[in-house]
């Protein structure tokens, strides 16, 4: 009897050494986000509707019909005339970009953001970061990225640090979850995200409509994040992650192809995107969902969805009606997310997530917004999206954000974040978030002044584009 106790005993002490090695090992895999700080271009790289014709009509390659393509697609993109681009592109240098253009770009867009940063995270040196990641999906120097600010800021000798390349507009979230990753083996650890696009060299300059679509939506900006797995900074941090889920689809070719790099039959080289960019979107985005819903869904959210999934077969099979898709079934997010913060990648991206998970007007406002002042920035994107929130002081204490993004790849990445305190940040918005929300059905600019293009009677007449600038 008393070896039998003694086991039991053993065997319970055993079970609890194991629960607490375990409970303990998730206290050092916190993630947390201290700061992040959103680059704002000065105002000579400002892209206004006038700016935007001119450089455009230094493509002589291009007919009346390209430039109707062109119109309609500024007008519907949902871009305002506040974006900005690249220096040497509103000089004229398209064509012509070189290595110190591309340089000069990344410099000032890192290290503004960088120093920003660190003037906001007092109590977080340069000096005392342990992880630094970078991604810049077209542009990778030797030294790399990485490097040049290791050296600029004078960092340690022993920090650990990455240089991501290719990955597109999600590559921030894959960044964090390279963090998240390190963290698991690293106490007490600092990282740095950096997150930024070159525009300088890749200016598409040919006519295939499917590669034109990049210069009317991708715009200059970049995001600086810090992060920490020290719980002694809790209540300095601003969001803690909660989830993160990734998925890549590239295995099936149309998936593969339908965001890719190429050049075109004159040897211009460009970002193509095909149509089936949104089916591909919405598959990817779906089979992440599958994966993460039950992580941050109530169950009984879960349990009924699954209880109306399973109804809905069942009816389907006694009657000739088709059966009806997962998500018009109603899986209601909301129960368990209260912010949305979908890629503003473009408008057609950002209403079709919303219609597909049943979002309003006001859960979709920050992305649209943020497309509308800054443009598709590419993997900063979602920051400019996230600053706004925070500027409306909509972010309280307890809330969860959904972070949405996709890749080239194709990639579909989200993260769920927890608000560690009510937010109220005015960031990169101070100067103009008054102003905002925009109704985006008023007269575009664009349209006003050049909506012209599209009179019939320019059909019947040789249109010609060297005559077509504005001085």
């Amino acid at each position: 009897m008393g070896i039998l106790m003694a086991t039991c005993l053993l065997a319970l002490f055993y079970g609890f050494s194991c629960l607490c090695k375990l409970l303990l090992r998730k206290r050092d895999q916190a993630c947390y986000l201290l700061a992040y700080e959103c680059h704002m271009p000065p105002d000579d790289m400002k892209l206004s509707a006038d700016s935007c014709l001119k450089i455009v009509s230094r493509n002589r390659n291009l007919g009346l019909e390209e430039f109707r393509f062109l119109l309609k697609t500024i007008t519907h993109s949902g871009i305002g005339e506040e974006t900005y681009c690249a220096r040497n592109i509103i000089q004229g240098r398209e064509e012509t970009a070189t290595l110190e253009d591309e340089l000069a770009e990344m410099d000032g867009i890192i290290f503004d953001a960088l120093d920003k940063l660190f003037a906001q995270a007092t109590s977080i040196s340069p000096s005392q970061i342990d992880i630094l990641v970078v991604n810049v999906s077209m542009f990778s120097p030797a030294p790399s990225l990485s490097s040049r600010i290791v050296n600029r800021y004078k960092m340690r000798d022993d920090i650990k640090s990455f240089n991501l390349s290719g990955m597109g507009c999600s590559a921030t979230l894959i960044a964090i979850d390279v963090v998240q990753n390190l963290f698991k083996s690293h106490k007490n650890a600092n990282a740095i995200v950096v997150s930024t696009e070159s525009l300088a060299p890749h200016w598409y300059c040919g006519v295939e409509k499917s590669m034109m679509l990049t210069n009317c939506l991708f715009r200059s900006g970049g995001c600086a994040m810090l992060l920490t797995n020290n719980r002694s900074l809790k209540h300095q941090a601003k969001l803690k992650l909660n989830h993160l889920v990734r998925m890549h689809t590239g295995s099936n070719d149309e998936a593969y192809n339908c965001c890719i790099q190429v050049e075109d039959e004159s040897g211009n080289r460009g970002f193509r995107l095909t149509k089936y960019l949104v089916k591909a979107a919405t598959q990817s985005f779906t089979k992440n969902l599958q994966v993460l819903a039950p992580k941050m869904l109530p169950l009984r959210e879960i349990l009924r969805y699954l209880l109306a999934y399973r109804f809905n077969n069942i009816r389907t099979s006694f009657t000739s009606q088709k059966p009806k898709a997962a998500g018009a079934l109603g899986l209601n997010l909301k129960t368990g997310i209260e912010h949305f913060c979908v890629h503003p990648g473009g408008r057609a991206i950002i209403d079709g997530i919303g219609k597909s998970l049943g979002l309003s007007d006001y859960d979709v406002e920050p992305s649209r917004m943020a497309l509308h002042r800054f443009g598709n920035t590419s993997a900063a994107g979602f920051w400019y999206a996230l600053g706004y929130m925070e500027a409306k002081k909509r972010l309280k204490k307890g809330n969860r954000i959904l972070m949405s993004g996709f890749g080239a790849g194709f990639k579909c990445n989200n993260i769920v974040w927890e608000v560690m305190k009510d937010l109220d940040d005015v960031n990169v918005w101070k100067d103009c978030i008054d102003s905002y929300p925009r109704d985006l059905n008023q007269v575009n600019p664009f349209m006003e002044k050049y909506g012209w293009i599209n009179d019939d009677y320019l059909g019947f007449v040789r249109f010609d584009m060297s005559l077509f600038v504005i001085e």
